[in-house]
């Protein structure tokens, strides 16, 4: 997703499509996170997946997300989500750019540079999960894809946050 602006475009434009419906209805979480597991594939469709299937839960008894704070103890379900499905931890070279995100929104500290510097982070790490991880140090140089893909969601959300 390095430099292809018409992907960028279009992943924006479906994220920001997804942030106002979910606004509107909270089963939208259940069935993205059900097409993600079940179409998507690769590595990153059953992660976004088991992420958003928890972040449905984490919403259950919620009706209206009121702060960042709160958001951040949502997309934290979602995190969790993840690494219980990949296994990964914090500096694994992977998706995992939702643990500082995480940590802004709760902190009410989610801006587009804490977003971009956790995806270029990625790019000086070695992969240990995943794909990449058959690439060894040969990945160094290069953004994790679903740390780049993740940036993409946290940017958008970041824009209906703000209106």
């Amino acid at each position: 997703m390095n430099g292809n602006n018409s992907l960028n475009h279009r992943y924006r434009k479906g994220f920001y499509s997804l942030f106002k419906t979910l606004q509107q209805n909270r089963d939208t979480f259940k069935v993205l996170s059900m097409a993600m597991i079940s179409k998507v594939g690769g590595a990153s469709g059953p992660l976004y997946g088991s992420a958003f299937m928890n972040m449905m839960k984490a919403t259950k008894d919620v009706d209206v997300i009121n702060s960042q704070e709160q958001l951040g103890k949502i997309i934290e379900e979602g995190t969790n989500g993840i690494q219980a499905r990949g296994k990964a931890e914090a500096e694994d070279k992977t998706m995992l750019v939702w643990l500082p995100v995480t940590e802004a929104l709760k902190n009410n500290q989610l801006t587009a540079d804490v977003i971009e510097n956790a995806k270029e982070h990625t790019k000086n790490l070695v992969a240990k999960k995943g794909r990449a991880s058959y690439l060894g140090e040969r990945a160094i140089g290069h953004i994790d894809p679903g740390a780049a893909s993740s940036a993409i969601l946290f940017q958008t959300l970041l824009d209906v946050i703000h209106g």
